[in-house]
């Protein structure tokens, strides 16, 4: 059982603070059996005393210097004005756009998983995205927008962000490590034949029901056009000349440009006819329809963040987040093809994990990054992706990243540090929350301290001691 501090009825806390690896003691216990008092008030306060970084640095999730990911090319140029978004904005959209999203879940399409055999079906994949493309694109004829100018920006391009989850989890069934050059080959592959298999949708799709109405359009070249796209000065275009949208967006859009090397016929032939949708690929996070609907599979492009931990839900009634085990869909599948007993924490030899089981903490940020990068060629909206950073990460370690993700062509980068002094998140590993100590302080002076996995009594109701720590200090205790 779990060391616990009891109260009768409501304590009177006056401050919580949490200490993390470099302020807490080796050997943090919990305070048990205290007996608060039930009057004074809370009054949250959280000193960062020790944290290695500044700005994104010191924050729990987003990490500040670049931008989300955004395109690779510039397959948006297409009647766009500027477009911008804050670092937690996985879509960056123009004036009245609209976000009309989907995923490919990957697992589906893994065989004979985790051994010599395994195998992932490419013609079956290319299969689904063509159906997929074409719904989604049906989904525009019923977008349900509530303003009219949000109804004719979506109908004019027709655009929509198809993406996948499961990437890291299919990695694992197929024996390949995360971030290793096989996986970033592998990455490739899987966004290239959703990209390609999406644009000869567009095509047959565009000759079947007509292209979007922006590709007839016709528009005037200016300098910026020029600037941008020098072909377009070799081709002999000059300020004031007008252009048909269609060609804009295939001949002279630098994404699909990169299409055009690997499908030239198709390319020119969309220039000839004009795409059903200015836009195709977008990789969001899938937090939620990963886990409900694909039974905790790895989240878009990322790697399983753990592959037994917990997530902090809501409960009806209850008056801070509660603590829920869960386990990555590879482990799950591992456990039914390989080893029922298999786990991250055996220390039976016989019951550990392979070595290419990794999670994203123990993926390096290059990785990280490298994954992105092989991804970003390929799509040409966004992707939403996070660079796990150690907590204690030097300041300077910490910019590398960002100038490595430069330096490799990204438009965006965002990273994670686990930092409960600011927020403990919603995925948590027990092994961070076992290694910081919550320190709760008494109006008689007293402090009652406690690892953030153990369990405190407060108010009548039993919490584990991060979440009530969060609760308390962010104000939202008792109000979910």
């Amino acid at each position: 059982m779990r060391p616990r501090a009891t109260a009768r009825g409501k304590p009177s806390l006056i401050d919580v603070e949490a200490r993390t690896r470099a302020t807490r003691p080796k050997q943090a216990k919990a305070v048990q059996g205290d007996r608060l008092s039930e009057r004074g008030r809370l009054r949250p306060a959280c000193d960062s005393q020790n944290s290695p970084m500044t700005c994104g640095g010191n924050a729990v999730e987003r990490g500040e210097g670049m931008p989300k990911s955004s395109p690779a090319g510039d397959s948006r140029s297409v009647g766009r004005e500027a477009e911008s978004n804050s670092t937690g904005g996985e879509q960056p959209l123009p004036p009245a756009g609209a976000c009309l999203l989907g995923s490919v879940n990957l697992t589906c399409f893994v065989r004979q998983p985790f051994g010599t055999a395994a195998t992932f079906d490419w013609e079956m994949y290319a299969k689904v995205i063509r159906i997929f493309t074409r719904m989604l694109d049906n989904v525009v004829e019923l977008n349900g927008l509530p303003l009219e100018v949000q109804r004719h920006e979506i109908m004019r391009k027709r655009r929509h962000g198809m993406g996948y989850l499961g990437l890291g989890s299919v990695m694992t069934m197929l024996g390949l490590r995360y971030g290793s050059p096989e996986s970033v080959e592998f990455t490739s592959k899987v966004t290239r034949t959703l990209a390609i298999e999406g644009w000869r949708e567009a095509l047959t799709l565009a000759e079947e029901k007509g292209p979007a109405p922006i590709m007839g359009e016709t528009f005037t070249v200016t300098g910026e056009m020029l600037r941008k796209q020098p072909d377009m000065v070799r081709d002999g275009y000059k300020v004031g000349d007008s252009i048909p949208g269609r060609l804009l967006h295939a001949r002279y859009s630098r994404y699909m440009q990169r299409i055009a090397l690997c499908e030239p016929e198709l390319v020119e032939r969309l220039a000839e006819v004009g795409a059903r949708f200015t836009h195709h690929s977008s990789i969001a996070p899938t937090g939620t329809i990963a886990l409900s609907m694909a039974n905790n599979a790895s989240n878009g492009i990322e790697p399983s963040f753990a592959h037994h931990y917990s997530r902090n839900v809501i409960r009806e009634g209850k008056k801070s987040k509660e603590k829920v085990e869960v386990f990555s869909f590879e482990l799950l599948a591992y456990r039914a093809f390989v080893d029922s007993q298999a786990s991250p924490d055996a220390t039976s030899e016989l019951h550990r994990l392979p070595a290419y089981f990794v999670a994203a903490d123990s993926v390096l940020p290059k990785e990280h990054v490298d994954v992105q990068a092989a991804a970003q060629y390929w799509v040409d909206s966004s992707i939403s992706k996070t660079v796990n950073v150690p907590t204690d990460i030097p300041f300077e370690a910490f910019k590398d990243v960002y100038r490595y993700a430069a330096s490799q062509g990204l438009k965006g980068c965002t990273t994670f540090r686990f930092n409960p002094e600011a927020f403990q998140g919603v995925l948590v590993r027990e092994s961070d929350l076992a290694a910081t100590e919550y320190v709760f302080k008494l109006e008689d002076g007293s402090e009652v301290r406690v690892k953030g996995n153990e369990e405190i009594e407060y108010d009548g109701e039993m919490h584990t001691a991060a979440n009530l720590f969060d609760a308390l200090k962010d104000g939202y205790y008792g109000k979910l």
